[in-house]
C-alpha cells in the first residue's frame, strides 16, 4: 500500500526535474510514511511514498524487470500474487523479491496492457515502457483506489491525491463551475471530473495508454456482465456467497503487519469480523467510533458484537467540538467537499486504529451488491403503486404534492415519510422519483433559489453522468439501481474510506467488492434480494450460524451524525456567519437572498435543511483550503487530532 505520482514531458528534451517529483511526493506522505522511491528518465518521473505491508524488506518501489526497460509504481493489494507468481515463474520470469507488485512487472511483459484481466485485488499503477516509450496506467475494477491525472499539450501528471498533482510548480487549483449542480444534489460528481478545472480521475475498470505526443487512450477492460443468467434456488445463492465471501475474508488477511477490523456493529462489519475470526482461530482487534449523544452512537451494538466475538476491543467518541475542529483537515485528505458527514468519525477511527495495527478490513460494499439500502425495494412499491396512482386526475396529484411538499399541517415526521413515496413524486421522472427522492440535497428546482443565475437552469445537469449508468443497466429493477450505484455512488463511498484510512497510514481492504464476489451477488435476482422494506437477505442467511438475531436483523442505522441536532444550536449561527462573510459571498457562486431564506426557515423549524446547509458549508471550506491556500496544520505521521479551526467554533 502506498501513494503513486509522476510526470511525463512530450518533449524528450524537456528532462523532469527531480526537485518537482519530490514536491508531488511529499504531499502524500501520510499515504506511506515508511519510505519513498523515485524513477527519473529524461522525460518521465515516477514516485512513491511506501507502506510497508508485504515483503517488509525488499518490496522497495519502484520496481523493475530483468533489464530495466520496465518500471513500475503501484498502489493496492494483489490478493492472488501467489498464485500468478507460480504461473509467471513457470513460464521463465525470475523474481528479485516476495512482493505482489513485482508480480505486476511480469505479467505485463507477458501479456501486455491484458495484465489486468489477470488481477484479482484493489490497484491503481503507472507503469513505463521504455522500449515503447509508452505510459500505461490502469484502475482496479470497483474503484477502490484512486487515479488523478491532468493532460495538457505539454506534460501528464498522475497522482494517487489531486493534492499531489497542485504541488507541481505552475499548477494552479480553480474550480470547476461546472460541477456545481451535481454537487448541490449528490455531493460528489460520478463522471470522470473532479472539483478541480482541468484534473480528472480515470474511471474504475478502465486502463490508460499515453505515447510521448500525448495522444492519450483510455479503455474500459470490465464491466458487469448483462443480467442473463439461469435462476436457481435460493439455497444456491445463499450457501455459494458465503463461501465467496470467506474465500474473499481470508484472502484479505494477506500481510506481514497487524490487521484489525473497523467495526460498526451492523451486519456488514459484523459478518466480516466473524469471518475474520473463524479464519485466524483468534481473537482479533476490532475498532469502533460514536458520537457522545447516545441516540446516534452505534457502540453498544458494537461492544455486543466485540463480546461475542471476543475480540480485543477499542473505540473512541467524537464531540462536537472535535467534529468541527477536524473538519478543513478531512477536506484537506478528500481533496473535495465532503459528502457525508461519517467522513469525519472515520478520521478519528483510523487515527485510533493506527495506534494498534496497520491494516483494517472493513463491510464497504455490501449494501450496493447486495440491495441493502432501503431505496431499492421503496423505489420498487413507488414505480408499482405509481402505475395505478397516475389513474387519477394530473391535477388532484398535483394538489396533493403541494400538500406534502409545503403544508405545515402534517406532522412532520409523517411529512418526511410521505415525501420519499409515490404521493410526493412525478412517476414519469427517475430524476424525481428516485435521484431527487433520496439523494439530492437541492433538487435542480431548488437550486435555481441558491445558486447564480449563470450556473444553474441547465437542464439535467446534476443528473446527466448518473443517468447515463441507469440507461446503459440490464435487468430487473433492483439489479439496475444496484449497477447505477456501483458506478456513482458506491465509487465516492470507496474514495471516503481510502482517502480517511489513509489520512492516518492505515491499510482498509474491503473483501464485499472481490470482483468474482461482486459479479456473483449482482446475478442474484431481484426478487430473493429484498423482502417488504429490507434487502440483504442472502447475507443475512449466509452468515446465521456466526451472528446473534440482534445483529442479523436490527434496524440499520447508517452511521447517524448528529448534525441536525448540531445545527439546531449555536454551530448555526457559526455556519451562517462564515456563509454569509463578504470573503464567501465574492465568490459569486451563492444567492445571498436564497442563503438568508434558507437559514430563517431552518431556523424557524419551517424546513429541515441540514443536508443544504452541509453541502454549503463543506463548499465554503474548501474554497478556503484549496483556493485560498488557507490550509490546516497538518502532522504528517497522522497520528494526532488537528488543531482547532477558530472559524468553525461558536464563540464563547
Amino acid at each position: 500500500m502506498c501513494g503513486i505520482c509522476g510526470v511525463m514531458n512530450f518533449s524528450r528534451w524537456n528532462h523532469v526535474e527531480r526537485l518537482a517529483l519530490e514536491a508531488m511526493n511529499q504531499q502524500i506522505m501520510h499515504r506511506g510514511p515508511d519510505d519513498a522511491g523515485f524513477y527519473l528518465s529524461e522525460n518521465v518521473g515516477l514516485a512513491m511514498r511506501r507502506l510497508s505491508i508485504i515483503d517488509l524488506q525488499s518490496g522497495q518501489q519502484p520496481v523493475t524487470n530483468e533489464d530495466g526497460t520496465i518500471w513500475l509504481v503501484y498502489n493496492g493489494e494483489i490478493y492472488n500474487h501467489r498464485e500468478l507468481r507460480k504461473q509467471l515463474e513457470a513460464r521463465g520470469h525470475h523474481f528479485r523479491s516476495r512482493s505482489d507488485t513485482e508480480t505486476i512487472v511480469h505479467l505485463y511483459e507477458e501479456y501486455g496492457r491484458d495484465c489486468v484481466q489477470h488481477l484479482r485485488g484493489m490497484f491503481a499503477f503507472a507503469l513505463w515502457d521504455a522500449r515503447k516509450r509508452r505510459l500505461f496506467a490502469a484502475r482496479d475494477r470497483l474503484g477502490i483506489k484512486p487515479f488523478y491525472y491532468s493532460h495538457t499539450s505539454e506534460r501528464f501528471l498522475f497522482g494517487s491525491e489531486i493534492k499531489s498533482l497542485q504541488a507541481y510548480p505552475g499548477m494552479s487549483a480553480k474550480l470547476n463551475r461546472a460541477a456545481l449542480p451535481e454537487y448541490l444534489a449528490f455531493g460528489y460528481l460520478s463522471g470522470s471530473d473532479t472539483f478541480f478545472a482541468g484534473i480528472h480521475k480515470l474511471a474504475p475498470g478502465h486502463t490508460l495508454e499515453l505515447d510521448e505526443a500525448g495522444n492519450l487512450k483510455i479503455e474500459q477492460y470490465w464491466d458487469l456482465e448483462p443480467a442473463n443468467r439461469k435462476v436457481r434456488s435460493r439455497a444456491y445463492y445463499v450457501n455459494t456467497y458465503r463461501g465467496l465471501l470467506e474465500e474473499a475474508v481470508s484472502s484479505h488477511l494477506m500481510s506481514d503487519v497487524p490487521l484489525g477490523v473497523f467495526l460498526s456493529g451492523g451486519l456488514d462489519s459484523s459478518a466480516i469480523a466473524a469471518l475474520m475470526t473463524k479464519v485466524r482461530h483468534s481473537p482479533i482487534e476490532t475498532f469502533s467510533v460514536g458520537y457522545k449523544e447516545s441516540s446516534y452512537s452505534e457502540l453498544p451494538y458494537a461492544r455486543a458484537v466485540a463480546t461475542h466475538l471476543g475480540s480485543v476491543h477499542h473505540e473512541i467518541q467524537v464531540s462536537c467540538q472535535d467534529f468541527f475542529d477536524a473538519l478543513p483537515n478531512v477536506i484537506w485528505h478528500e481533496d473535495e467537499p465532503v459528502v457525508w458527514p461519517s467522513s469525519v468519525a472515520l478520521y478519528y477511527l483510523a487515527k485510533l486504529a493506527r495506534q494498534h495495527v496497520t491494516v483494517v478490513l472493513t463491510g464497504e460494499g455490501s449494501d450496493e451488491t447486495l440491495a441493502g439500502y432501503t431505496r431499492y425495494p421503496m423505489t420498487l412499491w413507488n414505480s408499482r403503486l405509481d402505475r395505478i396512482y397516475r389513474l387519477l386526475p394530473a391535477g388532484l396529484r398535483k394538489t396533493l404534492q403541494k400538500q406534502l411538499q409545503d403544508s405545515d399541517w402534517i406532522n412532520p415526521q409523517a411529512q418526511r415519510v410521505l415525501r420519499h413515496t409515490f404521493l410526493a413524486r412525478d412517476g414519469n421522472s427517475w430524476n424525481s422519483i428516485y435521484f431527487d427522492n433520496f439523494y439530492s440535497a437541492f433538487s435542480e428546482a431548488q437550486q435555481v433559489d441558491i445558486l447564480n443565475d449563470d450556473l444553474s437552469g441547465i437542464p439535467g445537469a446534476a443528473y446527466q453522468s448518473s443517468l447515463e449508468h441507469l440507461e446503459k443497466s440490464s435487468g430487473d429493477l433492483i439489479r439496475q439501481l444496484l449497477y447505477t450505484d456501483i458506478k456513482t455512488y458506491l465509487v465516492e463511498l470507496l474514495m471516503k474510506q481510502d482517502s480517511m484510512s489513509m489520512a492516518a497510514s492505515v491499510e482498509s481492504r474491503v473483501p464485499f467488492l472481490d470482483h468474482v464476489l461482486v459479479e456473483f451477488a449482482t446475478g442474484i435476482p431481484g426478487s430473493l434480494q429484498t423482502r417488504g422494506l429490507t434487502g440483504k437477505h442472502i447475507l443475512k442467511s449466509a452468515v446465521s450460524d456466526l451472528l446473534p438475531n440482534s445483529i442479523l436483523h436490527r434496524r440499520k442505522m447508517g452511521f447517524p451524525t448528529p448534525l441536525q441536532a448540531w445545527f439546531a444550536g449555536p454551530q448555526l449561527d457559526v455556519t451562517e456567519r462564515l456563509l454569509l462573510e463578504p470573503r464567501s459571498l465574492a465568490r459569486g457562486l451563492i444567492k445571498q437572498a436564497g442563503l438568508r431564506t434558507l437559514f430563517a426557515q431552518h431556523r424557524a423549524t419551517a424546513k429541515d435543511h441540514t443536508d443544504r446547509i452541509w453541502r454549503l458549508l463543506n463548499l465554503e471550506i474548501w474554497h478556503r483550503v484549496f483556493i485560498d491556500g488557507d490550509r490546516p496544520s497538518q502532522d504528517t505521521a497522522a497520528i494526532n487530532v488537528a488543531a482547532p479551526h477558530q472559524y468553525l467554533q461558536p464563540s464563547v
